[in-house]
Parts: C-alpha cells; sequence; structure tokens
C-alpha cells in the first residue's frame, strides 16, 4: 500500500506522528557526527572571525557573523558579496577566532572573488578589523564531535538533513541508498532533484529531533511524490498534485522551496524557541485553499533530466535548479542580523564635517556646530542625503540650499519647508564615494562657504580653503582634508604667513606635495641647523597618530629616517592613514608594500615608538 504525505505547516510537524505514518524508523544518534547534546550558540550578529573559505578550503579569511538559527552561524566572508553566504555549525572546526591563524604561522588571504584590487587587502584587512567586534574565544568549542568508526546507516532510515542548494533549510529526509562510506540523502515529498550524496560523518545530516532540541527551522515534507509504507522501498513513487484531492490538510502554501528567481514576498516561518518578532512569521488565512497552479511551482526536475513525472493539467513553469550550493538570498529570512542587499552592493563612505569653517552669509554657524562630527559609515547615497539635509536645517533660508541643488532621480529624498509649505527634492544615484565628495564640495561652493565635508577629520584651529578659488577640475573634498595644517608647529606667525602665501595651499593648485615638502623645509630652518635637523624634525600636525590623514604619515616617514624617506609614497598608494599606520606588522610590509626586511624592520621600531607615546 501507498500513502499521500500530510502537508504539514512547520509549527505543527511531528516526527512521532510522521513515523508512525510512513512506518519509518529514524537512524540512532550514534550514526552522525553530532554531539549528544547540541553545542550553545553565543555568537552574536556583526562578530568577526577566521573561517575556511567553503570554496577555497586553502584560504582562512575573515568572516562576519550575519545570521543565526539554532546551534548555527550564516557567515560572509568579508571583502565577498552577499551571494556566497554559507552555514557552519558552532562547533565546526572550520571557524576559530581571531589571530588563530597567526598564531600557527599562516596568513589570512582574501576570499575568492575578492571585490577590491588584490594590493588592497592588506589595507582592507586592516580597516575591517580596526574597531569591530571580534567573537571572544570562550565562545567558540575546542573540537568538533569524534567521527563515528563506520557507516551504520541502513536504507529507509529517517534523519533531518541540510538542502545544500538552499542550505538554510533543514528538512526530513529517508537514507535511499548506500555507497560504501557515502549516504545518499533523499528530501522526504520532492522529486529527487534535490538529493546528494555525503559522508557518513558529515556535518550536514542530523538525527530525528535536532531541530527541536537546538530551535532550529525544520521544514515540513514536500507533497510531490507518495511514500511506499515499507521503509526498505526507495522513495521512487508517481507524482500527486495535493490540490487535486480535496482530503489533504493545506497549512503552508509548499512553494516555499525553490520557487522562482525575483520573488521576494516569501516569508519563512520563525524557528522553533524564538519569537515571532525574530523572523517574519507565515501569514497563512486560515479559511482560504490554495490554488492548483500555485501548487505546481513547487521543485520540479533538473532541467534536461530523463525523469518524466505523470502530467499535470496545465502546469505552471517548475523554478530552474541551480547547480551551485550556495544559497539564494533573496529567500533568507530577513531577521535582525541579515544585511540587505543593497547595502552590501552600494558603495560605503563616512564623511567628516569641519565645523570650524567659514560658514559663509546661508548658514547658521551655532546650527553647523550642533551637528554631529561625521556622517555614515553607511551607504554611499544615505549619507550623501544626511550631509545635505544638515545643510539644509543649518540654513537662515532653506529655500536657498534647494535653489543650489538640482532634481535627480533614483537617489534619497531630502525635504525643506519654506513659502509656508513642506517640499521635497530627489537627489541623483550615487556612482562612487568620490561622487559623493565632489556634489558636496561644489554645494559648499555655491553656498559661498569652505569645504565643510571631507573624508578625512579637521582638528578645530585649522588652516581654511577660500571658496572662492575653487577649480572642480583640479581638487575635490579628499584632497582638502588633506591640505589642513595646524599652527602648533613651532614658526612664527608672520614666517607661516609669508610662506603659505608663495606655496600652492589652495585647491587650484595643480600639485599637493611640494606644499608638506616645503613646510617641512620651513620648521627645520626655523628649529634646528647642520644635519640633523632631517631626524629631529617634529612629527606632524596631531600629536595623535591615531588621527593622522595620509599625508601626514608620508610626511612623518619621510622625516623619521632618510632610509625610509623613498618608500614615502607607498603609503600614499595603500591609503595608509594613521590607524593603518598603528597596525602594520613587518610580514604585511614585505608581502604587500615590498619593502626589505630591513627597513621593515625599521619602520617597525618607529611604530612602536609611537604606539608607547
Amino acid at each position: 500500500k501507498k500513502i499521500c504525505l500530510t502537508l504539514f505547516s512547520a509549527e505543527h510537524f511531528c516526527w512521532e506522528k510522521y513515523l508512525k505514518e510512513t512506518g519509518a524508523i529514524p537512524a540512532p544518534p550514534s550514526c552522525f557526527r553530532q554531539s549528544l547534546t547540541p553545542p550553545a550558540n553565543e555568537f552574536k550578529a556583526g562578530m568577526k572571525l577566521e573561517a575556511q573559505d567553503p570554496r577555497n578550503t586553502t584560504s582562512t579569511c575573515i568572516a562576519t557573523v550575519v545570521g543565526l538559527t539554532g546551534s548555527r552561524l550564516r557567515l560572509r566572508l568579508d571583502g565577498s558579496d552577499n551571494k556566497n553566504d554559507f552555514w557552519r555549525l558552532v562547533d565546526s572546526s572550520e571557524i576559530q577566532p581571531i589571530g588563530s591563524c597567526e598564531k600557527s604561522g599562516g596568513m589570512l588571504q582574501p576570499p575568492l572573488g575578492f571585490r577590491l584590487n588584490a594590493s588592497s587587502w592588506p589595507m582592507f584587512l586592516l580597516k575591517t578589523l580596526n574597531g569591530a567586534e571580534m567573537a571572544p574565544s570562550r565562545i567558540f568549542h575546542k573540537q568538533q564531535p569524534p567521527a563515528p568508526e563506520q557507516n551504520s546507516f541502513k536504507v529507509g532510515m529517517k534523519l533531518e538533513a541540510v538542502d545544500r542548494k538552499n542550505p538554510h533549510y533543514i528538512c526530513p529526509a529517508t537514507v535511499g541508498a548506500l555507497r560504501g562510506v557515502e549516504v545518499l540523502v533523499t528530501f522526504d515529498g520532492w522529486r529527487g532533484a534535490f538529493d546528494y550524496y555525503c559522508r557518513y560523518d558529515s556535518r550536514d545530516i542530523f538525527p530525528v529531533g535536532w531541530c527541536t532540541l537546538t530551535g532550529d527551522n525544520l521544514q515540513p515534507p514536500g507533497t510531490k511524490v507518495v511514500l511506499p509504507r515499507s521503509p526498505e522501498t526507495p522513495t521512487d513513487g508517481g507524482v500527486e498534485n495535493a490540490a487535486m484531492n480535496p482530503s489533504l490538510p493545506v497549512g503552508r502554501p509548499p512553494g516555499q522551496r525553490g520557487r522562482k528567481p525575483g520573488r521576494r514576498k516569501t516569508k519563512v516561518t520563525a524557528p522553533w524557541g524564538q519569537k515571532a518578532s525574530d523572523l517574519e512569521a507565515l501569514s497563512i488565512q486560515p479559511g482560504k485553499s490554495l490554488e492548483p497552479v500555485k501548487i505546481s511551482k513547487k521543485r520540479g526536475p533538473k532541467p534536461g533530466s530523463k525523469r518524466k513525472p505523470k502530467l499535470v493539467p496545465n502546469p505552471a513553469p517548475t523554478s530552474p535548479t541551480s547547480s551551485t550550493p550556495e544559497p539564494d538570498t533573496s529567500t533568507v529570512p530577513l531577521d535582525n542580523a541579515t544585511i540587505p542587499n543593497s547595502a552590501l552592493q552600494a558603495p560605503t563612505v563616512c564623511v567628516y564635517l569641519n565645523k570650524y569653517g567659514k560658514v559663509g552669509p546661508h548658514l547658521d554657524q551655532r546650527r553647523i556646530l550642533q551637528l554631529p562630527d561625521h556622517f555614515g559609515p553607511g551607504r554611499a547615497s544615505s549619507v550623501l542625503q544626511q550631509c545635505v539635509q544638515a545643510c539644509v536645517d543649518s540654513a537662515h533660508n532653506q529655500a536657498t540650499v534647494f535653489s543650489c541643488l538640482k532634481s535627480g532621480q533614483g537617489g534619497e529624498v531630502v525635504s525643506a519647508f519654506f513659502d509656508q509649505r513642506q517640499h521635497t527634492l530627489t537627489l541623483p544615484t550615487v556612482s562612487s564615494v568620490t561622487y559623493v565628495l565632489r556634489f558636496l564640495e561644489k554645494l559648499c561652493h555655491n553656498l559661498h562657504c569652505d569645504a565643510l565635508f571631507g573624508s578625512q577629520p579637521v582638528a578645530r584651529g585649522s588652516l581654511h580653503y577660500n571658496s572662492h578659488s575653487y577649480s572642480a577640475g583640479q581638487s575635490s573634498c579628499c584632497r582638502r582634508s588633506h591640505l589642513c595644517l595646524q599652527p602648533s608647529f613651532s614658526v612664527n606667525k608672520q614666517t607661516a604667513a609669508e610662506h603659505l602665501k608663495k606655496s600652492p595651499l589652495f585647491p587650484n593648485s595643480p600639485t599637493l606635495s611640494p606644499v608638506l615638502r616645503l613646510s617641512s623645509k620651513v620648521l627645520h630652518h626655523s628649529n634646528s641647523t647642520g644635519s640633523s635637523s632631517f631626524r629631529e624634525s617634529p612629527k606632524p600636525s596631531n600629536q595623535d597618530a591615531n588621527l593622522w590623514t595620509v599625508e601626514e604619515v608620508m610626511q612623518y616617514i619621510r622625516d623619521i629616517d632618510p632610509v625610509l624617506a623613498p618608500h614615502a609614497d607607498l603609503f600614499r598608494k595603500h591609503e595608509i592613514d594613521g590607524k593603518a599606520l598603528l597596525l602594520l606588522r613587518s610580514d604585511m610590509i614585505m608581502k604587500y608594500m615590498g619593502l626589505k626586511l630591513g627597513p621593515a624592520l625599521k619602520l617597525i621600531f618607529h611604530i612602536d615608538k609611537l604606539k608607547k607615546a
């Protein structure tokens, strides 16, 4: 005799009832490489750790926890996109605390498909780890469970298994066949397109009841096939459409898994043990039945498959099957740890505000002082909107700022109140970080004020720029922020004034480096004489090295040692500011910057002195 699978909803699926209905037996826990007591999951979203790149297992990379469910972590390799997230158990040997790779003599590598230039990896790594929340070593498990001595599975045994095509799902499955040390995992209620072979000691298969113990979300069986009552017979029965059998209870739209690409309104039930607010709950109206055409959108066979299912009247096209084990992230529950696609694909920027510049006739200095020191880091379009909105809110007359803006398409919206009503304007689409800085620079120029926004923090008392000498083709906000000299230099005011008049300080100057070199010569002349003046040159304007700009770091490198001076331009090439400088290690300097051992050791010596100071 054959029976049809009952369509359980995720909240009411019961293994005991299901096993009784199918007449199957569960695989004993001793068959699995899983802990008898599920490991505790103390990780939090946003924590960073080291993980093996699943697409290049010889590389150890930095990963961020972007999701949690039961005893599993959803991980994203830093520097990769959000299309290659993967899942690991918390007691997996493939995840380690930050620093483990270095202790074992290895080096962290960029992930396969690193989105930036390979030469920028060391600086990307430094900036990624700087200020990040590292997962503490105490929450890692020292070792994963031992493997069973032999393959003890038998055909027909029931278990829970990760769907490798959609690894955020764990589903009821059956041992379909044995092949040496390998087990064929067949998913109950599906046609076989998602079945796979794995080793008997795989961490992707679990004993019956695992999801209940861990609080993970166990998907109910599908309804594509009918199962034999005998557990020894493979689950290869005919196709039966649940919608054609009115006696079958309908509690869940079976098209959840394997849906068509591009449909984003699919909702998934919350894991057992989690609050309903953590994940979006499945919204099913109890009094409504599903149309047959929707039922037929469930998983179908692989394109080109030789298996011929029974014909269903007017079938809807089935979704194509991907050959990659990586998930389509649009089907992943949007919990509070999942980062939106747009936030990762769009450029990220942090813009600093110069509160002490000349605000011109249109902005209120008091309101400017009440603004935050920086906007971001965040999506470039969002940061641009915050900066422009800050200018609007700080204006004496908001209509003046609006008159300086041109309406665009696809960007964020800013608003202003004038003429006794609310006005809105859409900003243009942001294509790059440089676009944000240029846009804000032009806005400040139109408002007849100093460049109030830049990519580097500006200290109080810095010299400001003449906004009337603006030249869009030869300058940018990023450059301006590097041209701020501090009055803390030990040079008399008259000499400084004469020097600034002669030097190309203003943004319409075609070159940048002569300013710093010339200022260095003036300082040497006023402070000391003789050949020792080079080594005794004062530090850059800001005494806190963490706040140095790239240009200040270059100045420091030129001044500390003649041997290091020729290498100063490398620090601009790799965009090494003060924070990044203090994080450098000798192996990084030699491998990624190309310095030999001698200069690298000298540089590390001076960096250590900076840290102590």
